[in-house]
């Protein structure tokens, strides 16, 4: 790969084409509020990645949602012995 082919790949990625999608709502946004980089000047994209960073964080450190209570599912409390 040559630095020109990096370079229009580059372009590419942040040509405004749909994403990939993670399967995590949180993340997708995050993902999708950095479409506009081109936009903007380059000396305004450390903030917008900072703060994207931040929220990728916090929505992989939040809880995936409720779990069930500990004895659920354990063959102790089903009472089985099998």
């Amino acid at each position: 790969m040559t630095e020109q082919d990096f370079d229009q790949e580059a372009v590419g990625a942040g040509s405004g084409a749909p994403a990939t999608e993670t399967g995590n709502a949180a993340v997708d946004t995050v993902i999708a509020s950095l479409g506009g980089l081109a936009e903007i000047p380059v000396d305004e994209h450390v903030p917008v990645f900072e703060r994207a960073h931040d929220q990728l964080r916090s929505a992989l450190d939040a809880p995936a949602g409720p779990r069930p209570p500990a004895s659920m599912g354990t063959p102790a409390a089903s009472g089985s012995n099998a």
